[in-house]
């Protein structure tokens, strides 16, 4: 019996010390702490009265005039606005909007009162239309050589029933050393977009990692000395993440050519919240596939990074 006792006596120590606030979860570490704040700071901006999923349309502009508005009648019509917004017209020195009579809009910020030609977004900045007091934002975009109003409002569906971000659990086996590779000065990438067109992109080189035993490569964009952008497909894509693929930035790539590749911070395209994106795709080089043994396709899983995501249900 004394025996028994002591068993139980042990057994009911190692339970109350499993229960005990001194056994809790670990607190998270510095890296942790670092990519939810991250995490966080990204669904912010997604969730910006401007945001991504602020968007509510987009729309191919035809040469000529078009009414733009919410009522049946509008060449351009808005999901959400009045009846009657304004007149658009394409002209061969460029796009210019009318308000209706009555319509209440800015243009940057201040009240519009006649007409107004509309720079398309771009390094030099767009003309921001706002109506519905602000909530409401029309810029105009160029892509090749079509032009198209891309509409947001505060009130979109997408940004009422944001769900919010989902990621795999943060790994610092994901932080992955790289190497840059430069390619010969001028050479380009063709890019093609969700909208099929095609533009060749500075392609400055290509990055190299170790995973999982062997050595992938990806193709890079942008400027080395500012940061690489990296489009890539995986074997979670479409499966885990989402099926157009993922993107990731870089920091600056050191003199000696090394460059981490977080991969915890491998992020959704804007396509993945809204149909109103133009997004670029990965290239078929950036496909982290290559040929295994009998030539058998083997594909890196990156089980980091952000995963598929979907819309609230109200």
């Amino acid at each position: 019996m004394k025996t028994y006792a002591l068993a139980l006596s042990a057994m009911a120590a190692v339970f109350a010390s499993a229960c005990s606030p001194s056994a809790a979860a670990p607190a998270p570490s510095r890296f942790q702490q670092e990519h939810a704040a991250w995490v966080q700071q990204r669904a912010a901006d997604l969730r910006k009265p401007d945001g991504w999923v602020s968007l509510i349309g987009l729309h191919w502009i035809e040469a000529g005039r078009q009414n733009v508005g919410a009522g049946k009648d509008n060449g351009i019509r808005l999901a959400i606005g009045p009846d009657r917004l304004g007149q658009l017209e394409q002209r061969t020195d460029g796009l210019y909007f009318k308000p209706a009579e009555g319509a209440r809009i800015t243009a940057d910020g201040k009240p519009l009162q006649g007409e107004v030609q509309l720079l398309p977004e771009g390094k030099g900045g767009a003309t921001k239309l706002g109506y519905d007091q602000g909530k409401g934002q029309i810029t105009a975009i160029k892509r090749g050589q079509r032009l198209a109003l891309r509409v947001r409002h505060a009130d979109a569906p997408a940004r009422v029933g944001f769900a919010g971000l989902d990621f795999f659990p943060a790994d610092e086996a994901w932080r992955v050393p790289a190497r840059f590779v430069a390619h010969a000065a001028g050479k380009t990438l063709p890019i093609a977009s969700v909208i099929g067109e095609i533009n060749n992109s500075p392609n400055p080189g290509y990055v190299v990692f170790e995973k999982d035993g062997r050595t992938w490569r990806l193709e890079a964009l942008g400027d080395p000395a500012q940061g690489l952008n990296l489009m890539f497909q995986d074997q979670t894509t479409g499966r885990q993440t989402y099926g157009v693929g993922r993107y990731l930035h870089t920091d600056a790539v050191a003199a000696d050519g090394s460059v981490t590749l977080d991969f915890n911070r491998a992020y959704n395209p804007p396509c993945a919240y809204t149909d109103y994106a133009t997004c670029p795709l990965p290239p078929p080089e950036n496909r982290l596939a290559q040929k295994g043994a009998n030539a058998q396709p083997v594909r890196l899983a990156v089980l980091a990074g952000e995963r598929k995501y979907a819309l609230a249900q109200h």
